[in-house]
């Protein structure tokens, strides 16, 4: 489902303690699995390799609204996507793929070379956004998802480059 309305202007900032609320509403409303609140508060307030981010509206006369969200792991050279997802009504607006340029440049800053993923195999709008930022499919978990056994789609994206992603948004 996509909204008619006029593409918002988009803001990214670092996921904060204020925003679990809304953005537990975006991950139940987007995934058959969705993390616990108390998992959004862990990556937040306990977890030193997390890096999570919200998106959010900017308009003039209106309180800004978290539209999208994207937890991510830094693990020494590496980047990890743990969760991606964007409200239903903003979907199709190229958030994600704010979201995911702002985590990538940020991860390249702090010395990442390369970044992994797990991607259900049936999402293809979400493989088809990770090809577009230049990752590539590297290999297959059997049976990976819990509710339904799905496979998942390993992925990865090595020479990150911040200006080539830059040029996608």
């Amino acid at each position: 489902m996509t909204s008619n309305l006029p593409v918002p202007e988009i803001s990214i900032r670092k996921m904060e303690t204020k925003d679990i609320d809304r953005v537990s509403e975006i991950d139940q409303n987007s995934f058959s699995l969705p993390w616990p609140k108390s998992s959004f508060s862990f990556e937040i307030e306990r977890n030193e390799a997390s890096r999570a981010w919200v998106a959010e509206t900017i308009e003039t006369g209106n309180p800004p609204s978290i539209v999208g969200m994207l937890v991510t792991w830094m693990i020494v050279d590496e980047l990890h996507i743990a969760t991606l997802a964007t409200d239903l009504a903003f979907r199709q607006q190229n958030i994600a793929l704010k979201l995911m340029v702002n985590a990538l440049c940020s991860a390249v800053s702090e010395g990442a070379q390369v970044s992994f993923l797990e991607v259900r195999r049936s999402n293809l709008a979400a493989q088809s956004l990770y090809q577009k930022l230049g990752y590539r499919q590297d290999g297959v978990r059997p049976h990976y998802y819990q509710d339904n056994h799905e496979d998942a789609i390993l992925m990865s994206l090595r020479n990150i480059d911040p200006h080539v992603l830059e040029m996608l948004i």
